[in-house]
């Protein structure tokens, strides 16, 4: 059986599944969150020692002002309410991308993972403002100025994800079918699992499913 170490998820759908069900994007959003918590508490139950959530991109600043800042609002308001939470449950949080938001949303970011760092249980990793092509660059300058070998080790360990072990498990919900600059790097040899719902509508069940798959499958990164 295939150990499960790290579950990276691009949560998509839930504009769609506002508009759908609640005339309303922001709603949408809302609802992801819960899913998204649940989704936490299952990766704590199945002992996953990495989940990274996939919640703004780079290329997410293009949305209407008003969504991307209900997005925000949402967002330090869970940092807000949940910190008690991570910290009890013995989560570590951790952001990758560029932390360039607002100063209340930046302090509630350093605060959020200054306060749970020693935590050891999970590792939860959120992706705001991230884009996987604009790491990659970053990575190379950082190369550059320290001026070092360029090669895989050192190239991984200059990326985001340092000391992160890639990804075994990709899920993308949404019924879209592709990566959207996320993890490109990371994501070499991960399992992809493109699901048809939209996130929302995701549960714990639909993805212990997919661990029990993931568990199973014969895994021969370029053997046989």
């Amino acid at each position: 059986m295939n150990p499960i170490r790290h579950v990276a998820i691009i949560m998509d759908g839930n504009g769609r599944w506002g508009l759908k069900h609640k005339n309303s994007r922001n709603q949408g959003h809302r609802e992801g969150l819960k899913v998204a918590e649940e989704i936490i508490s299952a990766s704590i139950d199945k002992n996953i020692k990495f989940l990274t959530l996939f919640a703004f991109s780079t290329e997410n600043w293009k949305r209407p002002k008003n969504e991307i800042n209900y997005l925000f609002n949402l967002l330090e308001k869970f940092l807000t309410k949940k910190i008690t939470y991570l910290i009890k449950n013995n989560i570590k949080l951790k952001i990758i991308g560029k932390k360039n938001f607002s100063k209340k949303l930046n302090n509630l970011l350093k605060i959020s993972e200054f306060k749970t760092k020693k935590n050891n249980k999970i590792q939860l990793n959120l992706a705001l403002n991230y884009g996987s092509k604009e790491e990659i660059l970053n990575t190379c300058k950082i190369l550059k100025k320290k001026k070092l070998k360029i090669n895989e080790k050192n190239f991984s360990n200059n990326l985001y994800t340092k000391n992160i072990p890639d990804p075994d498990i990709l899920i993308r919900t949404g019924k879209t079918f592709r990566l959207s600059n996320f993890l490109l790097w990371q994501l070499s040899y991960t399992e992809i699992f493109f699901i048809d719902i939209l996130w929302p509508d995701f549960t714990k069940n639909k993805f212990f499913k997919i661990l029990r798959v993931f568990t199973n499958l014969k895994r021969n990164f370029g053997s046989i």
